[in-house]
């Protein structure tokens, strides 16, 4: 009876031909809002260009220099360390954490786990980070998240932060996602107060409205003038219209949040079927990055890896799957998912170790130990003694990605650091 079901199920191609047609005719009013922003950065090849010249570490150091940038020192110093080769290799890290048994562990790097930290807010914490890890020979991750406001990052006061950021991305050799301003918390659900009602922001309802268009410019904004390509994606709509820039031509990339809520093997087929459907001329995706839901399973997560491989996605769309989390206003604790990934790892490729917070044991003893809502603190609003604990919450995540790399190498499984670790 179930093979008799089974061709059931399906995309019509005439559901297809009639999707098509509908997207191409000129009297629907949903891509010309689309093709009318779009068009205010200029054609496709200007937009990318420009997007390419902004993110080259020497065009960024150039600016930098014009803006007379504090930061500056920092990432000169940088420059001089990576070529000093002061960061430990992943040679000798490995040696560091298995002795002379390293000499007999073969890694298999096609299952290897992207390390990664979220949220990386400011620019003195990467700074501290890197000092730590050259002192006590730890490895950076090699994909951060950020979820800092974009306008106080590019501000007259700041307005040199978002640059030092890349910038600093570039030399260490790792990813990195930026969290555009227009996530619902800008005021544009009426229903949304501020970070204290954000329940209805995890509703998928923080962007209602004409607010997708609003997204999209801001993306193009940053995108041309700053070179930032990747962006966190929470909304169905602004989801679509980064599958239409690709297909047009503009070379995005962005990773779905944690906050779309995708928590069952159905969910996640949906997600991939769009992927599918909207997959650029060039049979690329912009989608780079999904982030299951924290209540998720390995058994699930080996599904949506069998969904994935089988529609072509598995080498260009990584899971990124939540580690440890803030310790408050998130997830009941203690939450902790090492042991279930040292053993889905060693079945699932292309997957990260995101740490979203310290230890467990860790955070309790903290006096301000990490909060999720700390992401949407404005900078003017936090004193000296706040910023010193909110830099010690991401010190903490910090410690929890080496701990994370010291599990998977007792275990014999490969690990992406930034590329600092691995030349």
């Amino acid at each position: 009876m179930a093979e008799s079901m089974r061709g059931k199920i399906g995309i019509s191609e005439t559901a297809v031909a009639e999707l098509n047609a509908f997207l191409a005719d000129s009297n629907n009013m949903i891509l010309d809002p689309f093709f009318k922003i779009v068009e205010k950065y200029g054609t496709i090849n200007e937009i990318n260009r420009k997007a390419k010249e902004a993110g080259e570490l020497s065009v960024q150091l150039t600016k930098l220099r014009e803006l007379k940038s504090s930061y500056l020192k920092h990432l000169e110093w940088l420059l001089k360390k990576r070529d000093e080769k002061v960061f430990v290799s992943v040679a000798d890290y490995r040696r560091k954490n298995l002795g002379a048994k390293s000499k007999y562990v073969t890694f298999n790097e096609n299952y290897a786990v992207t390390l990664e930290i979220s949220a990386l807010q400011y620019f003195s914490w990467l700074v501290k980070e890197i000092l730590q890890a050259v002192r006590f020979q730890e490895l950076l991750p090699g994909r951060y998240i950020r979820v800092r406001n974009m306008k106080e990052q590019v501000d007259q006061k700041n307005g040199d932060e978002l640059i030092a950021v890349s910038a600093a991305m570039n030399i260490i050799g790792a990813s990195y996602v930026e969290t555009l301003d227009t996530r619902g918390t800008d005021g544009s659900n009426v229903h949304l107060g501020g970070p204290e009602t954000i329940t209805g922001y995890f509703g998928g309802v923080g962007q209602p409205n004409h607010y997708a268009l609003v997204w999209l410019d801001e993306y193009l904004f940053y995108y041309t003038n700053y070179g930032i390509k990747q962006v966190l994606n929470i909304n169905p709509g602004t989801v679509l219209l980064g599958y239409f820039l690709r297909q047009i031509g503009i070379k995005n990339e962005f990773k779905i949040s944690v906050f779309m809520g995708n928590d069952n093997p159905y969910s996640i087929l949906s997600t991939f079927i769009m992927a599918k459907l909207f997959l650029a001329r060039d049979g690329l995706s912009p989608l780079i990055g999904f982030n299951l839901s924290n209540s998720v399973c390995n058994r699930t997560i080996e599904i949506a890896a069998g969904i994935r491989k089988a529609l072509g996605l598995e080498g260009a769309v990584r899971f990124e799957h939540h580690v440890t989390e803030a310790y408050k206003g998130i997830v009941r604790q203690p939450y902790n998912r090492r042991e279930e990934l040292i053993h889905v790892a060693k079945i699932v490729k292309n997957i990260s170790a995101k740490h979203e917070g310290g230890e467990v044991i860790k955070e309790a003893s903290r006096i301000h130990p990490s909060n999720i809502l700390d992401y949407f603190t404005p900078a003017s609003e936090i004193s000296e003694d706040l910023a010193k604990m909110f830099e010690r919450n991401f010190l903490d995540k910090h410690d929890s990605v080496n701990i994370t790399a010291r599990e998977l190498t007792k275990n014999g499984i490969a690990f992406k650091a930034a590329n600092i670790h691995h030349v």
